[in-house]
């Protein structure tokens, strides 16, 4: 039996330019008017960031006529639409045989983490490269498919759950109506993913707790930042500053570039670990 090696991404903004805000602007909203406008005065009051956007794209499209309303099907097919950051598509497979040439007893898995929308992520052209996919996500009304409540809330330490989970074995579909089956108890020695044999990928604040328990947990933590929106270097930097990642690259998956040769040496690195404690 392979040994596991699991690389995790966010996806808004590491696999992707954020894909909420390119719907809001593909269904006429400003995304710049709707964070500051909208989302920011909930904040104020208290709301946690994640259950308060997805509150507010409701809100919005009750006010619409019903042709107008955001629907299953109009997420679903906008996820088809979705374009990805430079490389993303190819870098699986550059992976998958990197480590294949050095290391045939050990396989990768692929998992998205992510506090965007589910319904979008799930139908874009990479979502069948991943084993599982774990976002926020909207109910829908069962005859008209207008989004209704929030299904699924995916916050800061929510993602944290979603890695045990991978640790644990516990990352089917069987277990998605088993939520409280990841705090069960497994000995180190039965999890199937161990920490240190994870990599996590990641852009922004609500990254900041799998980057602190993959670190802590002997995996790699890359930090991936946009080149061209010089607001967010300084968000980015602070993750070198507070030791939160291990590396801090721009979000650019192409042939050459400091972020395919970094998750190339990550688990090359990881994969030689194993191999060593395998000879211990």
């Amino acid at each position: 039996m392979a040994e596991i090696i699991g690389i995790v991404f966010d996806f808004d903004d590491t696999l992707a330019p954020d894909t909420t805000s390119a719907f809001l602007a593909h269904w006429g909203v400003d995304p710049d008017e709707f964070w500051t406008g909208s989302v920011n005065p909930l904040l104020a009051e208290g709301w946690d960031p994640i259950p308060a956007y997805l509150y507010r794209m409701i809100e919005l499209s009750r006010r619409r006529p019903p042709g107008e309303r955001i629907t299953d099907q109009k997420l679903r097919e906008f996820g088809r639409k979705v374009r990805f950051q430079p490389g993303a598509t190819a870098i699986f497979d550059k992976l998958i045989q990197s480590i294949s040439e050095s290391y045939p007893d050990t396989a990768l898995e692929f998992y998205v983490v992510s506090s965007g929308i589910r319904r979008i992520i799930a139908n874009t052209k990479i979502s069948k490269r991943f084993h599982r996919i774990w976002a926020s996500d909207f109910h829908c009304h069962p005859d008209t498919g207008e989004i209704v409540f929030p299904r699924n809330v995916v916050s800061f330490t929510d993602k944290t759950r979603f890695l045990f989970q991978i640790s644990k074995g516990f990352a089917g579909p069987e277990y998605d109506s088993r939520p409280f089956e990841v705090n069960r108890r497994v000995s180190r020695e039965s999890l199937r993913v161990p920490f240190s044999r994870m990599v996590y990928v990641g852009d922004g604040y609500t990254d900041v707790p799998c980057f602190a328990l993959i670190r802590k947990g002997g995996g790699v933590a890359l930090g991936v930042y946009d080149p061209g929106r010089r607001e967010k270097w300084r968000r980015a930097w602070g993750f070198v500053e507070d030791e939160r990642v291990s590396n801090l690259v721009p979000a650019d998956y192409s042939k050459g570039g400091a972020l395919e040769h970094s998750l190339i040496m990550a688990v090359d690195r990881i994969a030689g670990d194993i191999r060593r404690e395998g000879r211990g």
